[in-house]
């Protein structure tokens, strides 16, 4: 979906099926079979589903770590965080 200029950017939304609840929560993860060590991709959960796709992740040790969405934004203008977008993973 194009944003009509001037109008403000998508919400970030929750990763979990069929939950359209605004995000809070980045969880930083990769597939070591099919990813280098330092490559992370992203899901996104709101509070509500942030343990159940935690849960999913870690028991496949797939998750390297969860931040908050503002401090993983934050990160990203300061230079110093993952070098993917939340959610694009």
């Amino acid at each position: 979906m194009v944003n009509a200029p001037g109008s403000a950017a998508p919400s970030p939304v929750c990763s979990a099926k069929g939950c359209r609840a605004a995000a809070v929560w980045v969880l930083a993860w990769n597939n070591p079979k099919l990813h280098t060590p330092e490559r992370r991709k992203t899901w996104l959960a709101c509070a509500e589903h942030r343990e159940h796709l935690s849960q999913f992740l870690g028991v496949r040790g797939f998750l390297k770590d969860v931040v908050a969405l503002a401090e993983w934004e934050s990160r990203q203008a300061a230079g110093s965080g993952e070098p993917r977008e939340p959610g694009t993973g």
